[in-house]
């Protein structure tokens, strides 16, 4: 009797299908079962016996992991990990795998779009004009260059280092806070190297890129926000939760940030009677960034890939975990 074949479980997709994926893996003799599991319940049952598994916003908690039997490696469809418990994959030694290289220039350019929205009030313009109206709909100090501006970018990985890139364009002041990077390295680009301290305390615009981790969760809250000069402008499309939604909402309200453009928020989907939904100095976007026909399809592959390696006992070039294989 034969062996049965390896198996890869894929707990949740947003793609219309999954053919690239079936595509790789089947053409390997390895089967493929995907669920978008809802639940604990369904993600054990479906992880419990796979040889890899591929996620994407599913929460894979120590109690998903644990059950896996034989799992060779967890790999995220995309560059966060956040909703994977990487220790309870390291104790188990499992190696959990992201896709680091992929949709870098689509979130760069998203974040650029942010920022010119924002400081020369596109959507508010757009409103007005739909509304029946002409002329300013913004006071003039609303009205932003960003030659005049300083803008803060916190995180100098692939996605900080090219909006950086682009930003040396419209000659703004550039401020950068990467306590892992050296300063060096940033100043080489022509961007200056700050603590986290004096960044909120000079940017006119600052705008997150970095991962979620322990330490980087609610790094914006009532006290950092605080500290920003009146009528800054927040820009986030790296994580939700490195920002505190209470605290921002609140800032936001108050009039202490002028603007915010989110990609991200906490807890997404945005719940329906939120008061960030309504709010006029606010422009929100679906989690979208790193959106392109191109960016999607590296993806699906790379993952396919990772799982496949993993499969075949092969090394694994982008553990996020400590865990070597």
């Amino acid at each position: 009797m034969n062996p049965p074949n390896p198996t890869v479980a894929i707990t949740d997709w947003t793609f219309p299908e999954l053919s690239i994926e079936e595509g790789i893996l089947k053409g390997h003799g390895i089967e493929v079962v995907a669920r978008q599991c809802k639940t604990e319940a369904d993600l054990i049952d479906l992880c419990a016996d796979a040889d890899a598994v591929i996620t994407q916003f599913a929460r894979l908690n120590a109690n998903v992991v644990s059950a896996m039997r034989k799992t060779r490696a967890i790999v995220r469809y995309g560059i966060g990990v956040d909703n994977i418990d990487l220790d309870a994959a390291r104790e188990r030694g499992i190696p959990v795998c992201n896709v680091p290289d992929y949709c870098i220039d689509e979130v760069a350019d998203q974040t650029l779009a942010f920022i010119l929205a924002t400081t020369r009030q596109v959507v508010t313009h757009a409103n007005h004009l739909r509304a029946g109206h002409w002329g300013l709909a913004t006071p003039l100090a609303g009205m932003k260059a960003l030659r005049d501006l300083t803008v803060g970018v916190v995180g100098f990985g692939r996605i900080g280092r090219e909006v950086v890139k682009r930003l040396l364009a419209f000659k703004c002041k550039l401020q950068v806070f990467d306590p892992v990077v050296p300063a060096k390295e940033i100043e080489n680009v022509g961007a200056r190297a700050v603590s986290f301290e004096e960044l909120l305390k000079n940017a006119d615009v600052v705008t997150l890129h970095c991962p979620s981790t322990p330490q980087t969760r609610k790094m914006m809250n009532r006290k950092t926000f605080a500290k920003l000069r009146p009528g800054a402008i927040f820009i986030n499309v790296g994580r939700g939760d490195l920002a505190d939604p209470e605290a921002l909402t609140a800032a936001l309200q108050s009039g202490h940030l002028s603007a915010a453009a989110l990609d991200v928020f906490d807890p997404e989907p945005i719940p329906t009677g939120h008061p960030i939904r309504v709010l006029p100095n606010v422009i929100l976007a679906p989690h979208i960034a790193s959106c392109s026909v191109p960016a999607v399809t590296k993806l699906r592959e790379s993952v396919a890939h990772l799982a496949l390696a993993a499969v075949r006992g092969e090394a694994l070039p982008s553990i996020v975990n400590g865990v070597k294989r």
